[in-house]
């Protein structure tokens, strides 16, 4: 434990308090002797960037049960499964790899807040592949993984925004007998009216870009 609490940069005091409040899982025991290993310290490192990050005790303790119980952190935070996308399960190892080695505990704690990422054992699951995907694409260009998960925060507002002007749209301004049923079958309209737009809009940031030819002149 004293070991453990010197790699964390914490007293024993708070390692016990964090093992009391299970924000930790329990060591491995062989007799009298209690082992902690890398995913202890890994926890402590993301418990210590969540507080940096203004969250609670008493949040990061329902994050940490929901990891050691498998659930996953979108619903945890009310976002609901997605329907449509594809979980993708990774070790440490190769979320690190995926990203570079840019998987820093602030890093982490940024996804986790963003319900990216859920923890089953000693795996890791990101909730969208393609979303990890375009991340890592994006990495590779050499765009910091810090700058694309807070541009992810301003993107999941605007969505979030978009998502409740398409919900109002078919359950308040259509027919009266409109159910939840008729929003799922006409979401796919919804989501060609956003890439049209991003993809029109994406145009006239282009058109504007020095040295950008203008195919109307």
């Amino acid at each position: 434990m004293e070991e453990l609490a010197r790699e964390a940069g914490i007293t024993v005091r708070t390692l016990r308090f964090y093992r009391e409040r299970k924000l930790i899982p329990p060591p491995r025991r062989e007799g009298r002797i209690a082992w902690y290993d890398e995913d202890h310290l890994a926890r402590l490192r993301t418990i210590a960037a969540l507080l940096e990050r203004g969250h609670t005790l008493n949040g990061i303790a329902e994050l940490s049960e929901a990891f050691d119980h498998g659930r996953d952190v979108g619903e945890l935070l009310g976002m609901g499964a997605p329907t449509e996308e594809t979980p993708v399960r990774l070790s440490p190892e190769e979320l690190a790899d995926v990203f570079a080695g840019q998987d820093t505990p602030e890093n982490l704690a940024a996804a986790l807040d963003l319900g990216y990422l859920a923890t089953d054992g000693t795996d890791l699951v990101h909730i969208s592949r393609r979303l990890l995907d375009t991340s890592a694409a994006l990495v590779r260009e050499g765009i910091p993984l810090a700058d694309v998960l807070t541009a992810a925060r301003r993107v999941r507002e605007h969505t979030e925004a978009l998502a409740e002007l398409f919900t109002d749209l078919v359950l308040t301004t259509g027919p009266a007998d409109r159910t939840p049923e008729d929003l799922q079958r006409l979401r796919p309209l919804a989501k060609n009216v956003v890439e049209a737009e991003l993809s029109m809009a994406l145009d006239r940031r282009l058109q504007g870009l020095p040295g950008e030819r203008n195919p109307g002149k």
